[in-house]
């Protein structure tokens, strides 16, 4: 049987494909340079295909701010656009998803020569526990000990914050399997203080959650699947009752909905990979909270089922901002 793949995937495939089997790798990579170096004048420069270098570099930019653009994949997609846009919100700039001169120099993106950087590979990376794959079916899924990554890739684009094939096109051929290897990653990680939420909003027509301090200043922003036309997340306002990290994942279809056949209540293992990934803040709403996910790159493009879904890596950072007790709104 021939399954129809669109062009994205079958290029990612391949990628990945490529290092695994030790091969010469397409004609897509990337450099260090040409991201770190890129300037205004450059936007218009993109390759035919893969990551636009200038792309790359606005959403490492936005992310360091805490407005998440979601996976950095240099590519120009919703998430990045309502990024630019709660930016340029935030920097009272004339409103609108395009990231003009003003945007960008604010973004520091003439001055930035940093957004690409080395790390090292440690004998904890190359020891990773990886599983083979990742069933669709729950009561498989429970079986398992842990739902852990499935490929190197996998790990260390979450862990960067990045899309598989850009990881792939900075790292051409290489397998991420020796200690002490420099790779190249995004560098956009954030340092939030901790405990410093005092109200989470849940905006339902733009698909963003947005984290607000003591004065109301906009601390983060996060791209955000907030329920679904058959099952939507509630309205009005709850509190967060508790922040559970690792969580394992307790499905009961007579709480919850039905996945495949499954009829009896299952427990599932923790990991990056389990319905709820790595985070799971429960609501004072029973069986609602906002959590992680096993896709990424579905985050704000697909439905859930009522509940609040991020990136595992934007749970994560809203987890060090909330304590218990703080008021989540969803807002229509």
């Amino acid at each position: 049987m021939n399954i129809a793949m669109s062009p994205k995937a079958s290029l990612l495939l391949s990628l990945i494909a490529a290092i695994w089997a030790g091969s010469a790798l397409p004609a897509l990579a990337i450099t260090a340079a040409e991201i770190n170096a890129v300037t205004f004048a450059d936007r218009n420069r993109q390759q035919a295909e893969g990551p636009d270098p200038f792309i790359v570099k606005a959403q490492v930019l936005l992310s360091r701010r805490s407005v998440s653009p979601g996976v950095i994949d240099g590519l120009d997609g919703e998430n990045f656009r309502k990024a630019v846009a709660q930016f340029r919100r935030q920097q009272r700039l004339p409103a609108g998803d395009e990231l003009d001169e003003l945007a960008w120099l604010g973004l520091g993106g003439e001055t930035s020569v940093d957004v690409i950087a080395t790390y090292a590979l440690t004998e904890q990376d190359v020891a990773y526990d990886y599983v083979a794959e990742v069933p669709r079916d729950y009561a498989e899924q429970a079986q398992m000990k842990r739902l852990s990554y499935t490929s190197p890739p996998e790990m260390l684009g979450e862990r960067f914050h990045m899309s598989e094939a850009l990881l792939v096109a900075l790292n051409p051929g290489e397998g991420f399997g020796t200690a002490g290897t420099p790779i190249l990653v995004a560098s956009g990680l954030r340092t939030p203080e901790k405990g410093v939420a005092a109200r989470i909003d849940a905006v339902k027509s733009t698909g963003m959650v947005l984290v607000f301090g003591a004065a109301g200043q906009v601390l983060a922003s996060y791209p955000a699947t907030i329920g679904s036309d058959d099952t939507p997340s509630p309205s009005g306002e709850f509190t967060i009752e508790r922040v559970v990290r690792n969580p394992n994942y307790t499905y009961n279809p007579e709480k919850n909905f039905q996945q495949g056949r499954n009829t009896k209540v299952l427990v599932l293992p923790p990991g990056p990979n389990g319905p709820v990934g790595t985070v799971w803040i429960a609501l004072s709403k029973p069986t609602f909270g906002i959590h992680g996910t096993p896709e990424p790159a579905k985050v704000s493009k697909t439905n859930s089922h009522g509940c609040v879904r991020l990136t595992n890596w934007d749970a994560q950072e809203l987890a060090d901002l909330v304590t218990v007790g703080v008021p989540v709104r969803f807002v229509d």
